[in-house]
């Protein structure tokens, strides 16, 4: 193996085929690698197929069980990045570390609960000139980010979803119901509750869609992401975090609760 990883064409094949090489070369198999790290295998499988994000914390339990001296750890810095916007890569650090994900959906569905056909059409409608190879990427990144789900504990994801965000046909009526019936799937996860933000509820406390990330490490503030025409911030103001819970515990008191966001869900998946 290199010193130093070799710039990825595609960052998530990359890393599941140097994966692969080291168990090859270890003489180790998929379930050896999960127990050592401390993941399932299914997970591991994905890896190294290239159908998911690593976490950190995997990536430095590849480099301890294969003796690589931080190569995946370097590897992975460079496929985080690779594709995202610059000013994206401070927020998904962030959020590969979080304890609570509280996001606030003010009329599109969040990343991480997105289907790859309703981000495709996202990306066709915001990107008109770019070659379907590029969008393919692009859709590929954007997925990732479900990985984090996936982590040994894996954060609490709660959604608000304002009604627009099923209101909205992106992609089209299939494209809709798919990502309807995907949102009802996710929410079967102990660790999410979506609720729905209705029409009716009147003035929202916020109109712009902004999301908290909290972390068990005492020595990480909570921040607050939001973005605006094309660019992100993270922000570890207290007071604007503070202003930020205030109007997300609003938003949470106005919205529908998890059981009737749930039944409203269904009604628009049909």
């Amino acid at each position: 193996m290199n010193e130093q990883p070799p710039e990825p064409a595609n960052g998530l094949e990359w890393f599941g085929r140097e994966v692969e090489a080291a168990l090859a070369h270890k003489g180790a198999s998929q379930r050896e690698l999960a127990d050592a790290t401390g993941y399932k295998e299914p997970y591991v499988s994905k890896v190294k197929n290239g159908k998911a994000l690593p976490s950190p914390q995997f990536a430095e339990g590849c480099d301890r069980f294969f003796n690589t001296s931080g190569y995946f750890a370097r590897l992975l810095a460079k496929v985080s990045q690779n594709g995202h916007p610059e000013w994206f890569i401070p927020y998904l650090r962030l959020e590969e570390k979080a304890a609570q994900v509280l996001d606030f959906s003010s009329f599109l569905i969040m990343g991480i609960l997105q289907t790859p056909e309703y981000a495709e059409a996202l990306f066709r409608a915001a990107h008109p000139l770019d070659a379907p190879e590029v969008i393919k990427e692009k859709v590929a990144l954007r997925l990732q980010r479900r990985s984090v789900l996936e982590r040994p504990a894996p954060p609490l994801l709660w959604v608000i979803l304002d009604e627009s965000c099923l209101r909205r046909e992106v992609g089209g009526r299939e494209v809709m119901r798919k990502q309807m019936e995907h949102l009802l799937a996710e929410a079967e996860l102990s660790n999410v509750t979506l609720q729905v933000l209705p029409f009716d509820s009147g003035a929202p406390p916020a109109a712009e869609a902004f999301t908290l990330l909290t972390f068990d490490d005492d020595g990480m503030a909570p921040v607050l992401y939001s973005e605006a025409q094309g660019l992100g911030h993270v922000i570890d103001s207290a007071s604007v975090v503070s202003t930020g819970t205030a109007r997300y515990e609003r938003l949470r008191a106005d919205a529908r609760s998890p059981e009737k966001s749930l039944q409203a869900i269904k009604e628009y998946a049909r």
